[in-house]
């Protein structure tokens, strides 16, 4: 029983490295920076959607109510606080209904094809979240009650945001891999514990350290990878490209833990900055690929 107890007060001893105002500045410059971007986007594509059919109010009724059903769900169930709930919602206007360009498909225009990306990686972060959760407060590493904050939102899937804004489809699918991925991995590693390595010098930590990876963390990751990179694939919307997207955003995964065994532990960045810099290497490396094969 007493070691049982060592056990556990290890993993709560267990903090942040960055300096707590160094943290939420960063965090608040995302925020500052990004939102009016986010915003104007949905507002952008909103009306370029509107502008588009016959019934202008028609093409808005999915993307609108499912917005507003996600964004209302994450506060109700305070997955997420108000304000990054609002955040959230602007970011889903865009990726439930912004053109994505042409994906390969011999010019044939998709019609929300980020939309079943999105829902599986929102299921994807809800159930991981809550797997194991008691096991993760018993250990001083679960997900504040008052949910994720709006850098927290900006740095998952911001990114993927701008891609969709811009028609790059490929770089929305793999930064919501990526996120996905980051999410699942480190939930299911922190409540399943078990043997956890720093990615940098393969030494053992404990579970939730920043920079860590655990075998059962890191196939949960791939895992969440394949399915939102699955359902960015229906009805061929990612052409040719799947695993060239299925591997951006493992890459993308691997970045995030060498930025936390470095930067991040010896307190230049926060979580959030680490968080958006690996959804950004996965959105761009699909393009950085293809450029160079051609």
């Amino acid at each position: 029983m007493e070691g049982e107890i060592q056990v556990v007060e290890g993993y709560r001893g267990s903090k942040k490295s960055i300096p707590e105002v160094r943290d939420r500045l960063q965090s608040r410059v995302l925020v500052l920076v990004l939102v009016p971007f986010l915003l104007f986007g949905a507002v952008s594509v909103t009306i370029r959607s509107a502008a588009a059919s016959a019934s202008p109010f028609q093409p808005l009724v999915l993307p609108v109510l499912f917005s507003f059903g996600l964004a209302a769900l994450a506060w109700r169930t305070r997955s997420s606080t108000l304000a990054a709930a609002g955040t959230g919602l602007a970011a889903c206007m865009i990726l439930s209904q912004a053109p994505m360009g042409l994906t390969g498909l011999g010019g044939t225009p998709l019609a929300r094809p980020a939309l079943m990306p999105l829902i599986a990686l929102s299921l994807l972060a809800f159930g991981a979240t809550r797997f194991g959760r008691t096991a993760k407060e018993r250990r001083g590493l679960a997900e504040h009650r008052s949910g994720r904050q709006a850098s927290q939102i900006l740095a998952n899937i911001g990114v993927a945001a701008f891609c969709a804004w811009m028609g790059w489809y490929a770089g929305c699918i793999a930064a919501l891999a990526e996120a996905a991925a980051d999410t699942v991995s480190s939930e299911i590693g922190q409540a399943v514990g078990g043997k956890a390595w720093l990615i940098t010098t393969f030494r053992r930590v404990l579970p939730g350290k920043d920079g860590g990876v655990s075998l059962a963390g890191s196939v949960a990751g791939v895992a969440a990878v394949g399915v939102v990179v699955g359902a960015g694939s229906l009805h061929h919307a990612l052409g040719s490209d799947p695993a060239l997207v299925f591997t951006a955003a493992c890459v993308g995964l691997l970045f995030d833990s060498f930025l936390g065994a470095t930067v991040e532990e010896r307190g230049w960045l926060g979580n959030d900055l680490v968080n958006f810099s690996s959804t950004l290497l996965a959105a761009t490396l699909p393009y950085v690929w293809i450029a160079r094969s051609r």
